[in-house]
């Protein structure tokens, strides 16, 4: 008969984070409350100063708590998920006349922000150049970067890839598209979104990634790869979606066929 082997203890930091992690989720410790100073945390448990600042350090990995410079550290307010799905492309949600980041943002009462750090010629990532139909070998397209935050936190990095012989000489090479953004230029074009092509996934960060995001450690990103296909089943379109993953859900409402 095998002997069950003894749990490991764990370390006295671990031990006031699961129990300041309690307080926050039962209410005790309420948003906006602000947590006991290190040395009030290592006298209340009987701890070194250090491990009540491992403590914190563990509570601010997970979310739970911010620290405010010359302030303190306060428990975080729940954050409200970002909700992108099946919807974002429609007619009703383009009739607003907000993308729909902006959309988004709007109903949670927040200020949308895009920044443009960069529209250039490039040759394609090969996943890019499978869904797109181009060479992969040449400059065949054209990469616009858009950085997106809500009340000046980023929330997801976008790079859209359209033709270069397409977009060479248009709008789509300028930081702002006119009316209806990139998909009104691509319709001047020809190519009207009828079907799109989704493909999700979860990972670590890039550290570059992780740097725009301003991701705390540990924390992962959801990507979407998504193709727009026209009223001829061609894709015309595609872009890498990168979001926050502690900030972003995904949601889809489909038919079943």
């Amino acid at each position: 008969m095998t002997s069950a082997r003894p749990s490991t203890p764990q370390p006295p930091s671990r031990r006031i984070a699961e129990d300041l992690r309690r307080q926050i989720e039962n209410g005790e410790l309420r948003s906006g409350d602000k947590l006991p100073s290190e040395r009030a945390l290592a006298e209340t448990y009987g701890s070194a100063r250090n491990t009540a600042r491992e403590a914190i350090r563990i509570l601010a990995e997970q979310g739970l708590v911010t620290a405010k410079h010359g302030s303190g550290v306060f428990v975080r307010e729940p954050q409200r998920l970002f909700r992108f799905g099946s919807d974002r492309y429609s007619l009703k949600n383009r009739e607003t006349g907000l993308t729909p980041f902006r959309l988004e943002a709007k109903r949670q009462g927040k200020t949308a922000r895009i920044e443009v750090p960069s529209i250039a010629r490039e040759r394609p990532p090969a996943d890019v150049a499978e869904r797109l139909k181009v060479p992969v070998t040449e400059e065949s397209v054209v990469h616009r970067e858009n950085h997106y935050f809500a009340d000046d936190e980023p929330v997801q990095i976008v790079s859209t890839y359209v033709r270069w012989d397409e977009a060479q000489g248009t709008l789509l090479m300028q930081p702002k598209t006119g009316k209806d953004g990139i998909y009104g230029r691509l319709e001047e074009l020809g190519h009207v979104m009828t079907r799109v092509r989704d493909e999700i996934s979860a990972r670590m960060p890039t550290p570059e990634e992780a740097a725009i995001l301003e991701l705390l450690p540990g924390v992962p990103v959801l990507e979407v790869l998504h193709t727009s296909l026209d009223q001829d089943g061609a894709p015309f379109e595609v872009s890498r979606y990168v979001h926050r993953a502690d900030q972003t859900g995904l949601l889809y409402e489909l038919p079943v066929e």
